[in-house]
């Protein structure tokens, strides 16, 4: 255990070898899989911004997951062409391609993370997708709706609550931040140490 002065006056800094951890109480829960719907809106960032640091202290794998909704069809056509069943192909292709891209962006070396493309129902898919990972928690964004328009659409962020097969933390998109939102800056090396 080594105890320098920290960067502000009268505080300081401990830091532990990897034997010292015994001397930490240990946490009451462990966090292992931490999945983050995603659909590439801003409040769905926010969501991932607060799903970093949650990750870190615990070595937490972030799992990301997009759902390509169904394709409502009138009945009267009856099949899908085949045009259209290339398209979603290459739409599950794009939405995996921007998928790795926020994870290289926001993510990058701060945690370990995986990204995965369903397709359905958003709200079910979503769920599935916890059990199918076991998940240990869900962090995602509301984008806020009320009135006719939280009638007409529905909230994805609702049902999850409700159907969701561990705990869920919903991140508003106006609320009091107690995260950061910009990533903290990558320590510098020099002469192959990590200051």
């Amino acid at each position: 255990m080594k105890i320098k002065p920290g960067p502000k006056a009268g505080k300081v800094v401990v830091e532990l070898a990897a034997k010292d951890e015994a001397l930490l109480p240990p946490l009451p829960f462990q966090l292992r899989r931490i999945l983050v719907p995603v659909d590439f809106s801003d409040t769905a960032r926010k969501a991932l911004q607060y799903a970093v640091p949650f990750a870190a202290p615990f070595d937490a794998e972030l799992i990301l997951v997009h759902v390509l909704q169904p394709l409502n069809l009138p009945p009267e056509i009856g099949y899908l062409p085949p045009e259209l069943a290339v398209s979603r192909s290459d739409f599950r292709d794009s939405a995996r391609q921007q998928l790795e891209k926020l994870c290289a962006r926001e993510i990058g070396a701060r945690a370990r993370s995986q990204v995965r493309v369903r397709e359905g129902v958003p709200w079910q898919e979503i769920a599935a997708a916890a059990r199918d990972t076991n998940a240990d928690l869900i962090i995602l964004a509301t984008h806020g709706r009320t009135g006719l328009k939280h009638v007409l659409v529905g909230s994805v962020t609702e049902r999850v609550v409700r159907h969701a097969p561990c705990p869920v933390l919903v991140v508003r998109d106006h609320e009091r931040e107690f995260v950061p939102t910009t990533p903290p800056p990558e320590p510098e090396s020099k002469n192959g140490n990590i200051q």
